[in-house]
C-alpha cells in the first residue's frame, strides 16, 4: 500500500563539470521529476565558467515556475579575492536561498540577515554547533557525509527544542564528497598546472576513477574534489530515516539514469519500494557504510568478504 511522503527529496548541485547543453537539458527533465528541492550552481571550482551566476539563476526562475524550491549553493573553498567576488554576488542574489558551503559564505549570508541551508562542509556535529548557525539564521542543515545513523538521531535527539529543531537533510545517494584541495588532481593527471588545466575535467562527467593495485574503484577524482569511488545509496533506509526526523533525502546528479534514480527514491519514500536488492540503479558500486557506523566503502547488503 502506497503512503503519503514522509520527506522531502533535494537534487544536490551537479558536482561535475559539464557543458552548458548538458546542464540545461538535464535541468529540462529535473523540472518533472519528483523531487521538491533543486540545488544550483558551481560548488567545486571557480575555474568552471561555462555558467554565469545569471545563467543558474535563470535555471533556477524556470524551476521554481515548476514547483520547485530553488537553492543557490556556494563554493566550498575560496581561494582568491575574485572567488570572494564571485561569492558577494552569489550570497545578494536576491532570489534565492543560498547553501552556505564556507565560512565566507557564511559570514556574508549571517552579516546580511539572510537566510541560508548549512552544507554538509561546515561540519555540523553537536547541538552548541546547531544552534550558532540558527541564530545565524540558517533555516536547514546536511548532516556530515560519515555520520551515522545512530549518532544522527542522537544528535536529532539532543536538537528536539524549538531554537534547535531545525530541518536534518542527509546525503542519500551519489559519491560522497570526501575532501577539497588547493590542487587539481585531475590536472596533475594530465600533467597539466591547475592555472592552464584546459579544463580536462569536462572530460569526465561523472568524475576520473582512482582504482587501487587490486583494480578496486577507491575514490573518484573531480578537479580538486575527491569523492567515494562507491556510490552511496540510501534508498531502503528512507523509512528509517523518516522515523528518525529526517526532512530531506539528498540525490547528488550523475550524468546518466538519474531519472530512474529519482524514480526509485521517490517510490521508496512513499512504500513502494521492491524487496530489499544489493543492486545498484546505475552502472557504479554501491555503498552505505558510513550510515552503518563501518567503513564507508562497505556495502551492508552484501555478504562480507
Amino acid at each position: 500500500m502506497s503512503t503519503s511522503p514522509t520527506l522531502q527529496l533535494s537534487l544536490g548541485p551537479v558536482l561535475f563539470y559539464w557543458t552548458r547543453e548538458r546542464y540545461a537539458d538535464f535541468y529540462r527533465e529535473a523540472a518533472d521529476w519528483p523531487v521538491e528541492i533543486v540545488y544550483l550552481g558551481e560548488s567545486v571550482c571557480s575555474r568552471r565558467r561555462d555558467m554565469k551566476l545569471d545563467d543558474w539563476l535563470g535555471i533556477g526562475r524556470e524551476l521554481a515556475q515548476s514547483g520547485k524550491q530553488v537553492v543557490i549553493a556556494s563554493q566550498t573553498l575560496i581561494e582568491s579575492e575574485a572567488d570572494l567576488r564571485d561569492l558577494r554576488k552569489l550570497c545578494d542574489n536576491g532570489e534565492f536561498i543560498v547553501e552556505a558551503n564556507d565560512q565566507s559564505a557564511l559570514q556574508r549570508l549571517s552579516a546580511a540577515g539572510l537566510p541560508f541551508v548549512a552544507g554538509a562542509a561546515l561540519n555540523l556535529y553537536n547541538p552548541a554547533s546547531i544552534g550558532v548557525m540558527a541564530r545565524a539564521g540558517m533555516q536547514r542543515w546536511q548532516a556530515p557525509v560519515e555520520m551515522s545513523r545512530d549518532d544522527l538521531t542522537r544528535l536529532l535527539g539532543d536538537c528536539a527544542t524549538e531554537e534547535l529543531d531545525q530541518p536534518c537533510e542527509v546525503f542519500a545517494y551519489g559519491h560522497l564528497p570526501l575532501a577539497w584541495s588547493s590542487r587539481c588532481f585531475t590536472a596533475r593527471r594530465h600533467q597539466k598546472p591547475k592555472d592552464r588545466c584546459q579544463f580536462v575535467c569536462q572530460k569526465y562527467p561523472e568524475g576520473l576513477a582512482l582504482r587501487s593495485q587490486e583494480s578496486k574503484e577507491v575514490f573518484t577524482l573531480n578537479g580538486i574534489q575527491t569523492l567515494s569511488g562507491a556510490c552511496q545509496d540510501l534508498r531502503h533506509e528512507i523509512s528509517d530515516m523518516a522515523a528518525m526526523g529526517v526532512a530531506v533525502a539528498r540525490l547528488s546528479p550523475r550524468a546518466k539514469g538519474m531519472a530512474e534514480v529519482v524514480a526509485a527514491f521517490d517510490a521508496a519514500r512513499r512504500g513502494e519500494l521492491p524487496a530489499p536488492d544489493p543492486l545498484a540503479l546505475v552502472e557504479a558500486e554501491v555503498c552505505d557504510g558510513y550510515w552503518h557506523g563501518r567503513p564507508g566503502m562497505d556495502n551492508t547488503r552484501l555478504p562480507a568478504g
